[in-house]
């Protein structure tokens, strides 16, 4: 099974921390010239350390607000403007603060939307007629098993997540025939910072303990403990693959067996 990823370059959104830097750097452990993409730089060139050493191919890194789709759009445009290109795209973007979607603002909608479906789109649309010229391509999107499944406490997540999802769909089936596969992967309760922020946010408005949450969550997982960061990565590094060539327009959850359906 071929998974070497030599010769290929891959960007890599939201990857100074998480999933998103567990991707990253599985990715170039396979060989991939990994540019990660963030707002913070100071994190980004953490990051940037961190990853594998490619022969004859340098790392690199692009400064962007996923909260600010223009400039997202002129980040993007200005590294393709240097000749850069890539074949494989990795949207992964944190998700907006729990509560119930009875309360949510519209705001809280507009802005997620255009942090993760505006975005995704935004990059796509940029780095697609490089893969289409390489003749191949691969858009993975980080999304949550809340797509088969809407989650409790996270409304608009559940709202968005979906919208995501969709997009995908459609434009995988747009974009196929050009090489280029579109496929979505749902992490299931993961052991990162936004767990902790959610665990702690819950805690705060109903009085449970922090461990006691976890407790509860861990219950209805299957596999009886939370993901790590680098197996929700293996599962983005498999789909960025040849191996994956004939794989498009699924979602593949990684939850240690969570979500009640198929």
């Amino acid at each position: 099974m071929n998974l070497s990823l030599s010769g290929k370059c891959a960007v890599v959104c939201g990857s100074t921390q998480g999933i998103g830097l567990a991707a990253a750097r599985e990715l170039s452990s396979l060989g991939a010239a990994v540019t990660l993409v963030a707002r913070n730089e100071q994190a980004l060139q953490e990051a940037f350390n961190e990853l594998s050493p490619v022969s004859d191919v340098q790392h690199g890194y692009i400064v962007a607000d996923f909260s600010d789709p223009n400039q997202v759009k002129k980040a993007i445009e200005d590294w393709l403007a240097k000749g850069n290109r890539a074949h494989i795209l990795v949207n992964n973007t944190g998700g907006p603060s729990g509560g119930p979607i009875v309360d949510a603002g519209i705001e809280q909608f507009e802005a997620t939307f255009r942090q993760h479906l505006v975005c995704n789109h935004i990059m796509a649309q940029a780095l697609i007629p490089g893969m289409r010229e390489s003749g191949y391509g691969r858009i993975i999107n980080v999304i949550s098993t809340s797509v088969k499944q809407p989650l409790k406490g996270l409304g608009v997540s559940n709202t968005i997540r979906a919208a995501v999802a969709n997009w995908a769909k459609t434009l995988s089936m747009e974009v196929a025939s050009a090489g280029i596969t579109v496929n979505n992967v749902l992490p299931g309760a993961t052991s990162t910072g936004r767990l902790s922020s959610l665990m702690e946010a819950k805690s705060s408005k109903t009085g449970k303990t922090v461990v006691d949450l976890q407790n509860e969550m861990i219950a209805e997982i299957p596999m009886g403990r939370f993901a790590k960061p680098e197996e929700i990565a293996n599962a983005i590094a498999f789909l960025a693959s040849p191996a994956a060539s004939y794989i498009t327009g699924i979602n593949v959850p990684v939850d240690g067996g969570r979500t009640g359906s198929l």
